[in-house]
This record gives structure tokens, C-alpha cells and sequence, in this order.
């Protein structure tokens, strides 16, 4: 069997596909490993992974509020890279998947010589041209870093997005598996809408929280909302019949939605579609793909998007109409039959075995 080591950050969404092929590689009698932010060790080693505690990257926690600068920062990060070269050194692997967003460790195992797979959880149109082509491609070339050489130069590129949605040119290498999430067995029996923000703690997150909350109060349904650990549930005025948790597995709660109220985060918006319920998308940050998932599930008639602090008398009449919306129901049961359809933890594991396949094992010596 192979040794894997999986290169992370403390961004939220992007956590859950890399730890998901990472169990079923594990369940196929592989040993994995994950190096990420030290903010990320007890939930990995939690899940059950072996973690490797970062020396020199940069302190990083998705709780903080990082501006742009800091966020490049982390991104082009030359100590994660520095990082990801001693450890394979210390203890030679077979293979490395790195997170797409962190370039700063793409450029090191280039420059290492390592063999390498990018794991991309975003949509692929926005990373190439969005990220790549903006001021983030930008701030990676004043730090000297070569992103589109390191990208040609991965063994292969595993793509979680749904084509559908997602497009993409065939190329050498591409593996698109298809969304990570878990699905469970419809159990709705009364209307209920879900409301859930993104983990990471974006700017004026918990304003529009709370315009949302005042735009369900009139709205005949059962209301839950997930703060996550970004907001605390007392910064908020919660109407009468709306439960707030800190947390609740989604898992547990999409089979029962009628309608998921997001920031347009590709997991949390692809687990909802999963689950056949129509979403209206409120994205919190337009430097990431979440307006382009947003505009892209509105395009296709399964929900909405909303504007970004729009006011609560702007918001109810289009939740109210989402609510009722039978076209925006089976729009959204059609692309979660697709979802269903491509297992992508699988996926990306047979993606990542048929990468180890006839690759020189220890590449680091």
C-alpha cells in the first residue's frame, strides 16, 4: 500500500472533500496524512488522521478576519512549502495532493521534484480564470512564484465540481469526480428552511445573518439556522419560531429542508442540491467562486441569488416564493439525481490510486 500526505489550509469548505478521500484511501489500506494550520489539528486528529504540526508556515485560522492581503499571504505561503519539503524528506511518501489554493506548497514540490496531484474544490472556470488571471495571480508572480507551471506539472488534477454546473475542456491528467457530500434518506414531513452562513468568518457575515432571520419570521415553515463557529448565536435578534444551534450536522437536517438559505459555498450549496432542495444564495465574498456557484444553480432554475445585505423586506417575498416553488423543486431534484449519480470520495480516490499507479515510489529520499 501507499503512503499519501495531503496538503490543507483552515479555509472551511475546502477541508471536507480532502478528508473524505482521504478515509476511503484509508479504508483501502493506504496510510494518509494531513499538513495544514496548526488552527486545524484537533478536527483532523479528531477525525482520525495523523497530523503534521506546520514549523514555518504562517499562523492562519479561518475565525480571524483576514483581509485580502493576509489571505494572499497565506496562499503564496513559502513556509508551508518549506514545511511540505522537510516532512516528505523525514518521511518519504508516494504521492502528495495538495489543496489548489496553496501555491506557496504547489511551487516547493515543484521546485522539490515531488510527485504531486491538485485537489480542486471550487469550480474550475473561476480558479483558472478568475484566480489565476486577478490579483491573486498577480500577488503569486511578485512573490516569484510560477502557479501556472506548478499547475501543468501535477500528475493529475481532481476537479469536485459537477459538470453541469462546472464545464470543463478535457485535458491530461483531469479527474472531475463530481461533488463531495454526504447524502442521507429524505425524511421532510413539514416545511422547513435551513439557514447556514459560511464557517469561515467573512466581512458583515453576522448583519446579513440577521436580515435573513428577519426575513423568515413570517414565512410558514419550521426555521433552523446554523451559526457555525464564526457567529455567536447571541449577537443575534432570533424571531419567534426560529431555533439557532452553534451546530448541527447538515446530514441531519437536509433531509428534512425544503429550502437552504447559503452564502453560496460550493459544499454546503452541492449538499443541498443533493438532497433535491432548491437554495437561495446570498455570497459573502465576489473575490471567491461563490457569485459564480450562485449565478450558476439561479441559471438552471433551482433558486436564487440574493444580494449581499439585502434588507429583510427585500429578502421574505423571494423566500416565501422559493418555498412554494415547484419548478425551483424539481429544477433542483435534477441536479441532485446528477450529484448522486458521480460517488465523489470514490472518485477521487480511484483518482488519486490510478495516479500511484507505475509512479516511483519515494520521491524524496
Amino acid at each position: 500500500m501507499s503512503t499519501i500526505l495531503f496538503v490543507t489550509w483552515d479555509g472551511g469548505g475546502n477541508v471536507p472533500p480532502a478528508t473524505a478521500m482521504a478515509r476511503e484511501l484509508v479504508a483501502r489500506g493506504h496510510h494518509v496524512r494531513f499538513l495544514g494550520h496548526a488552527s486545524q489539528e484537533v478536527a483532523l486528529t479528531e477525525g482520525g488522521f495523523e497530523f503534521v504540526p506546520p514549523t514555518l508556515a504562517r499562523d492562519f485560522s479561518s475565525l480571524e478576519r483576514n483581509s485580502p492581503v493576509a489571505m494572499m499571504a497565506c496562499f503564496g505561503d513559502a513556509g508551508m512549502g518549506t514545511d511540505l519539503v522537510a516532512e516528505v524528506a523525514r518521511r518519504p511518501v508516494d504521492l502528495v495532493v495538495i489543496d489548489c489554493l496553496m501555491f506557496g506548497a504547489l511551487h516547493a514540490a515543484l521546485t522539490a521534484g515531488l510527485r504531486y496531484a491538485v485537489l480542486e474544490h471550487l469550480y474550475d472556470g473561476f480558479y483558472r480564470r478568475g484566480i489565476l488571471r486577478g490579483p491573486m495571480g498577480l500577488s503569486l508572480q511578485l512573490r516569484r512564484l510560477a502557479p501556472a507551471r506548478a499547475l501543468e506539472s501535477a500528475a493529475a488534477h481532481i476537479l469536485t465540481t459537477l459538470p453541469e454546473l462546472d464545464p470543463v475542456d478535457p485535458r491530461p491528467g483531469l479527474h472531475q469526480v463530481g461533488p463531495v457530500v454526504d447524502v442521507a434518506p429524505r425524511s421532510a414531513e413539514q416545511p422547513m428552511v435551513l439557514v447556514s452562513l459560511s464557517t469561515f468568518r467573512f466581512a458583515r457575515m453576522t448583519e446579513c445573518l440577521q436580515q435573513v432571520l428577519d426575513a423568515t419570521a413570517d414565512l410558514d415553515a419550521r426555521v433552523v439556522v446554523t451559526t457555525g463557529p464564526a457567529i455567536d448565536p447571541a449577537s443575534l435578534r432570533v424571531p419567534r419560531r426560529v431555533e439557532v444551534h452553534r451546530f448541527v450536522p447538515h446530514v441531519e437536517l437536509f433531509p428534512q429542508t425544503t429550502l437552504f438559505v447559503g452564502h453560496g459555498g460550493h459544499g454546503s450549496t452541492m449538499q443541498a442540491l443533493a438532497h433535491d432542495v432548491p437554495v437561495a444564495l446570498m455570497p459573502m465574498d465576489r473575490m471567491t467562486d461563490q457569485p459564480l456557484v450562485a449565478g450558476s444553480v439561479a441559471a438552471t432554475g433551482a433558486g436564487r441569488q440574493l444580494k449581499k445585505g439585502a434588507p429583510a423586506a427585500e429578502l421574505a417575498p423571494v423566500l416565501a416564493d422559493l418555498l412554494s416553488d415547484d419548478a425551483a423543486r424539481q429544477a433542483a431534484s435534477r441536479l441532485g439525481s446528477a450529484i448522486r449519480g458521480v460517488p465523489g470520495a470514490k472518485l477521487g480516490a480511484d483518482a488519486i490510486e490510478s495516479t500511484l499507479d507505475g509512479a516511483p515510489r519515494s520521491p524524496v529520499a
